[in-house]
């Protein structure tokens, strides 16, 4: 289990790189971008926090 906690932060910015490379390839929609927004920072700071947390 530690190990998915260490590696969700960056599961959560490779989600919101896959939404950015949609957005530039196929659809176009404002939507898009926030999600990755969105996702890449939920990314970062569940990164940085659990990584504290768990070492």
């Amino acid at each position: 289990m530690n190990a998915f906690l260490k590696n969700l932060g960056l599961i959560l910015v490779l989600c919101g790189f896959i939404c950015l490379v949609i957005y530039f390839a196929a659809v176009p929609e404002n939507a898009l971008l926030v999600a990755a927004l969105a996702l890449e920072f939920v990314g970062i700071l569940t990164y940085i926090l659990i990584n504290k947390k768990i070492e």
